[in-house]
């Protein structure tokens, strides 16, 4: 049996499908709560709108900030070369993000162990020459937890002008170009030791 609708009814039944998905998709953004400490579970998926002590930022904000030549924080994990990879090929991953980005992968990682936690804090520590006041946007991808985690971390130990920018390296990119960034040397050395 094949039911049919005036177009007008049709358009109407379309705009309310379309609105209640809107509505949906908001209202669950909404509801996710905020953790008491880093998040643990997995690290890709949605996250809070907010971020207790800190300003959370969207890309025109960014932008004017720049002025204040603050630390850019890039928490966005290293690729890792797949399981499947040929050996016969070199492995050449690049990463790229805000130009001037300091990258620290998997930073924003939760659990860190205790010595690279310790690392973390040591590290903001020399990048803000003991300032905690000093700007630091934080960020990474779209619906990751890094950036949430790493700017949680933050706030904790004290840091009052935390930024964390959830749009990360895709909400830049989507006005600007990005730069191949290497990862922090001491981040990378004093983690591989």
């Amino acid at each position: 049996m094949r039911v049919t609708t005036p177009t007008g009814t049709r358009t109407a039944i379309i705009s309310a499908i379309v609105l209640l998905a809107a509505a949906v998709s908001v209202g669950s953004a909404a509801d996710i709560a905020e953790p008491r400490g880093p998040w643990t579970g997995p690290m890709y998926g949605q996250t809070p709108r907010t971020l207790a002590g800190a300003v959370v930022v969207d890309l025109a904000a960014v932008e004017v900030l720049l002025a204040e030549e603050p630390l850019l924080l890039d928490v966005a994990p290293a690729r890792r070369k797949p399981a499947n990879f040929p050996t016969n090929r070199p492995w050449l991953p690049t990463h790229r993000s805000i130009p001037g980005a300091i990258w620290m992968p998997d930073a924003g990682a939760a659990p860190l162990d205790a010595g690279r936690e310790e690392l973390f804090y040591r590290r903001m520590a020399e990048l803000t020459r003991g300032d905690k006041t000093k700007p630091i946007v934080v960020f990474c991808r779209p619906d990751c937890w890094g950036s949430w985690n790493a700017g949680k971390r933050l706030v904790t130990r004290g840091y009052t002008s935390v930024r964390w920018f959830p749009a990360g390296i895709d909400g830049w990119q989507d006005e600007h170009p990005t730069a191949e960034v290497e990862p922090d040397a001491r981040w990378s050395d004093e983690a591989a030791q």
